[in-house]
């Protein structure tokens, strides 16, 4: 064996010492990838769960990457007297080069201990919102969604963020520890229709719409105020009015789940399409213009001639 190393060093001009330890590096890199794969497929006969196949993975990979490590660390800086000498050495040009790395390292084992999100948390960081698919050691993988106002409905692409923004950027968890959000939904009626009885038909289709789900939402809230700092609130849905330029604004406010605000704000809106088209005293309001005489329209009292003749 030793003479075929010296051979091999001769050969390709490392020499014997340096070829030994290439060919017991390539030895354990081998053995770890087989250790590896044996471990996920006993693994994956375990269990059909993704997401426990996911972490396990991911638990078997780290510790394999953190073992081999060691093991070629020990293989190549066998001589060296003094580690800490040598790393003193090259720790300040390694952290200038590899200043953005050693950040998202940083980064991930912050997401590691604090855990701001999992995999599955819907989150938005800066301007992107998804849903986590992947957290590695230097990116985490969001499955990116529209904005709010577009459905949040997902865009098929995958988008991969450095984890050093967690240090920088505002990061939302939408999901974790309470799946529901308070949705609104602005319905605005004409200064001339029955505003009283809209209203009272908007908070009908709520409390047969959402009733049960706002039941739901007060029992997360309840478990999330363990865990959170958490006020108590009221998760009851209502129907706020307000007076606007094109007439009475009547905003419907309830709690759903994250992942279904579009299925929920078409549900409700086909609904009040419904009950809007038989009442012949409610007329939705929409932008228009309007000629208004002031001689003949209005107060009458704040008319040019009634005043003149008070005068």
């Amino acid at each position: 064996m030793q003479k075929a190393i010296d051979w091999l060093g001769t050969v390709t001009g490392f020499g014997s010492q340096t070829m030994g330890k290439l060919l017991l590096t390539a030895g354990i890199v081998i053995l770890l990838w087989l250790i590896r794969w044996a471990f996920i497929v006993v693994v994956h006969r375990r269990t059909d769960e993704p997401r426990t196949r996911y972490h396990w993975r991911k638990i078997g990979t780290y510790s394999l990457t953190i073992v081999g490590v060691i093991l070629v660390g020990r293989v190549w800086l066998e001589g060296i007297q003094s580690l800490v000498t040598y790393l003193g050495l090259v720790s300040a040009g390694i952290a200038i080069a590899l200043r953005d790395p050693i950040v998202n390292w940083f980064g991930w084992a912050f997401i590691g201990w604090r855990r701001p999100f999992t995999i599955g948390d819907r989150i938005q960081i800066g301007s992107l919102s998804g849903d986590v698919i992947d957290i590695g050691v230097s990116t985490f993988s969001v499955l990116e969604v529209a904005p709010p106002e577009l459905g949040e409905q997902m865009t098929g692409r995958i988008v991969h963020v450095p984890n050093g923004k967690v240090f920088v950027e505002p990061l939302v968890n939408i999901t974790q520890g309470f799946k529901y959000v308070w949705n609104e939904i602005p319905i605005t009626v004409t200064f001339e229709s029955d505003w009283r009885k809209a209203k009272g038909i908007l908070e009908e289709i709520l409390k047969t719409r959402v009733e049960s789900v706002t039941e739901e939402a007060a029992r997360f809230i309840r478990d999330a105020s363990r865990k959170f700092l958490i006020a108590s609130a009221s998760v009851r849905p209502v129907v706020y009015t307000r007076i606007v330029a094109d007439g009475v604004e009547l905003t419907v406010r309830y709690i759903c789940e994250a992942r279904s605000r579009r299925r929920s704000s078409e549900a409700i809106c086909e609904a009040v399409l419904e009950a809007f088209e038989t009442e012949p005293l409610i007329d939705f309001a929409y932008k228009t213009s309007r000629i208004f005489r002031q001689t003949e329209e209005g107060n009458e009292a704040l008319r040019p001639q009634s005043r003149s003749s008070v005068e």
